[in-house]
């Protein structure tokens, strides 16, 4: 689907709203708005399969309804981190989407199953392609702690659950929303649901068109600058053939591009005494500037189809949930981020494809007064074969006086890479659930799951060269071979995972709940590999946490201000993490190599305290959120850069590695995540009536404190985030007109950092040194306006 007929699409949604709206058509709110004046015991989740009230429910849980999210002008998936504290949502790399929850995050390109799991219509999605576009939501409910007794995958740090919208079976209503910004920013997204037969069949299309300019870097050398184009359908049947059973099946296109720029800053370097031509120029923060010689291309075309189907058997229904995604990711990167060579351009190209197909048969009790259960069939596989082809040149050093000698002097050995990486991932699993209600304060529920693991990881590599006879070597033809042994690579675990949770009403207002969680993630095998490294070093264990949590929920005021307060303890037995662009010499003679990024266990903890206060009135509402979360490391021995082999990770000097080594390894203390301890988010709205329209004014701000990072050694400033939003509501809500400003403050701070300056070694002695660290930063500021029509 071209950008032109989505754009044809989006001009006749625009059109249809702007005649609705002149038409004598009732205005229809959507199932998630939460009309004035209803109390915050009203907001109603999903997070254990069945509706409840946010405040019955015995976990910690972020709910952002679609309503909440278009206010909020939240166009990326990723931006719900503004509401849910301690939750960070990143794409350091513009080709992987990462989630960090409770101070425990998740790399996707480790290959393990992921801590924080994603839902689309209750189908496991991976993050790269969940978190590309988000238009026409119901409802996003972040679930926090381990997860996965009552639904798809374990997961130990939550689950994020993304719900679109359903067809209205009773009337026709919809939405058409177009948003500027003076960032060269269009967002136009709507939607129109039609009952096609009343109270029986009903149609939803929906679809979306963005354009942005990501992280506002410009590249200095190829005068080109960071630029993301996201076009998206969605088509949803809703199926009520009988009053006892309803389907909704919905299949989605996604095509997204984005150009993503490498921001650096430093004073940029001369890296060879032999050529005067720089790396670039010096560069701030605020600069915000790339210096690649070769492209940085992301592209993911994905189709995503999901069916959920509810049979109402009287005393128990019957539910069917199953998805199918087929994606393909197509990636150019140039891996000398800081052009550490000047005029060269280490070029990788990527192919990514993936089917996932996934299902799930549920079977559950209903309305019974003193035992509920559940009992569940889950079954899921993904295939696909990726494909790596890179340059990985060997360089060489003068060594009087020591400087590599520069790219321009053709001193080099061309290697070319090929990587071929099959991978088949398949779980099965049986679940079953019970609650107990032993009296009308105290209710139990016990749930557990036994999965049936199977992984194959395999890397075939293949090296070629022409040689370089100057230096007399010749051309050669390695491989291809497995880098990884199939005897690690193939993998099968049987696992028992589950959790119970102990609540108890002393009054209707007042809650209070104990849970356990237990959750695993299998081992895994790093493929990518570009030489010969030990099993050791390709090959996790299994990681095993078991999680404890204690909260209190109060409803105060009438109902209208929600308290809730918990504590958590979880300890991980191997916690599966990964370490990037860590130097490793194949022969053990003290010489890299080369870098790559390894997987590795280490013992681990998480603990913390998190709150809410929440509050709705007919003209006034507000959220705040904290958490303050310590999850660290405990003795973790962890692959590293130790250029001066004290034991503490460093990248300063002549990258080296131990003789005898394969790589470095410093025991780690330190926090699993870069991010702060404390976090904290806040967001309202205040409006009043002027005859029939109503003019509003309302803020979102988060705030994390600084601190010092022990593995990227650098302190990291503290950062607060304004967004402030003034807007008009016309009668009944039909229109309304909203002009915001991003970043009030225009904090332009670092939010990610490289370890030390960006080298690129040579064969025997200095390195090609950039003079820059790699970076990601918070954006500027920006202003906007968004005009929204609903019928």
């Amino acid at each position: 689907m071209s950008f032109y007929t989505l754009k044809r699409v989006g001009f006749a949604f625009l059109a249809a709203g702007v005649s609705s709206f002149g038409l004598a058509i009732p205005a229809t709110a959507q199932s998630n708005v939460v009309a004035s004046g209803e109390t915050t015991g009203d907001i109603v989740v999903t997070a254990t399969r069945q509706a409840q009230s946010l405040q019955d429910v015995p976990m910690t849980i972020n709910v952002a309804s679609g309503e909440a999210l278009q206010k909020l002008n939240l166009f990326d998936v990723k931006d719900i981190q503004l509401l849910s504290p301690g939750l960070d949502l990143t794409n350091t790399q513009g080709r992987n989407n990462t989630a960090t929850l409770r101070g425990i995050s998740f790399d996707p390109d480790s290959g393990s199953s992921p801590a924080v799991d994603v839902y689309f219509n209750e189908i496991s999605v991976d993050a790269q392609t969940a978190f590309t576009a988000m238009y026409d939501i119901e409802q996003i409910e972040v679930l926090r702690g381990p997860q996965g007794a009552l639904r798809g995958r374990t997961a130990p740090a939550g689950a994020i659950t993304l719900r679109t919208r359903r067809p209205d079976l009773a009337e026709a209503n919809g939405y058409a929303q177009l948003t500027a910004t003076d960032h060269d920013a269009i967002n136009f997204q709507g939607a129109v649901s039609i009952p096609l037969i009343a109270d029986r069949l009903a149609l939803r299309a929906a679809m979306l068109i963005d354009r942005n300019d990501l992280n506002q870097v410009h590249n200095v050398n190829r005068d080109t600058s960071s630029r993301a184009t996201t076009e998206s359908a969605r088509l949803s049947l809703a199926f009520a053939p009988t009053d006892t059973f309803e389907a909704v099946l919905a299949y989605q296109y996604l095509y997204a591009e984005n150009d993503q720029e490498q921001q650096v800053v430093g004073l940029g370097n001369q890296p060879s005494l032999f050529d005067p031509e720089l790396s670039g120029p010096s560069a701030s923060v605020k600069d915000r500037i790339a210096v690649t010689d070769g492209r940085m291309n992301f592209r993911n075309r994905t189709h995503i189809a999901t069916l959920d189907a509810k049979w109402d058997l009287g005393a128990h229904s019957l539910q069917l949930v199953a998805g199918h995604q087929n994606t393909l990711l197509k990636q150019v990167v140039d891996r000398d981020y800081g052009n550490a060579v000047p005029g060269y351009a280490n070029a990788q190209f990527n192919r990514i494809p993936y089917i996932v197909n996934s299902a799930e048969l549920r079977l559950a009790s209903t309305n019974r007064t003193f035992w509920n259960y559940s009992a569940s069939l889950y079954y899921l596989k993904q295939t696909g074969d990726v494909t790596v082809t890179q340059d990985s040149n060997q360089f060489f050093a003068n060594v009087t006086p020591a400087t590599p000698l520069p790219y321009s002097f053709g001193a080099y050995l061309p290697i070319n890479v090929d990587i071929l990486a099959p991978t088949y991932q398949r779980t099965m699993a049986m679940a079953a659930s019970s609650s107990f209600q032993f009296t009308d304060a105290l209710r139990l529920e016990v749930a557990g799951r036994y999965s049936f693991l199977k992984t194959k990881q395999s890397s075939i590599l293949t090296l070629t060269s022409p040689g370089l006879p100057s230096f007399g070597i010749d051309g050669f033809v390695q491989g291809p071979f497995d880098t990884v042994d199939p005897a690690i690579g193939n993998q099968k675990h049987d696992v028992l995972t589950g959790g119970a949770n102990l609540s108890y009403q002393f009054t209707p207002d007042v809650t209070a709940y104990i849970s356990y969680g237990r959750s695993y993630r299998g081992p895994t095998a790093a493929v990518g590999a570009t030489a010969q490294l030990d099993t050791e070093l390709l090959l996790t264990k299994a990681e095993r946490s078991d999680a404890v949590e204690i909260g209190i929920k109060t409803a105060l005021v009438d109902r209208h201000v929600t308290f809730n307060v918990n504590g958590f303890y979880q300890k991980f037995d191997g916690y599966n993490s990964r370490v990037r662009n860590i130097y490793y010499a194949t022969e053990r003679d003290g010489v890299p190599d080369g870098f790559f990024d390894f997987n590795f266990n280490g013992d681990a903890e998480a603990k913390g305290i998190e709150a809410t206060v929440a509050g709705r009135w007919d003209m006034f509402d507000f959220s705040v959120s904290a958490s303050y979360v310590d999850a660290k490391f405990k003795g973790a021995m962890a692959p590293c850069n130790d250029f001066n082999g004290d034991g503490v990770p460093d990248a300063t000097g002549v990258p080296s590695v131990p003789m005898g080594e394969q790589v470095a390894l410093c025991e780690r203390n330190d926090r699993i995540a870069e991010q702060p301890k404390f976090n904290l988010t806040a967001n309202g709205e205040y409006r009043f009536s002027v005859g029939d329209y109503e003019p509003f004014v309302r803020g979102l701000f988060s705030y994390r404190p600084g601190f010092q990072s022990t593995v990227a050694n650098y302190g990291y400033q503290s950062r607060s985030l304004l967004n402030l939003y003034l807007g008009l509501r016309g009668p009944e809500r039909r229109w309304e007109l909203t002009a915001f400003a991003k970043n009030v403050l225009n904090q332009q701070r670092i939010t990610s950092i490289g370890q030390g300056n960006f080298q690129i070694g040579t064969a025997n002695g200095a390195p090609f040194d950039s003079g820059y660290r790699l970076v990601n930063s918070s954006t500027p500021r920006e202003f906007g306006v968004t005009m929204q029509f609903n019928f």
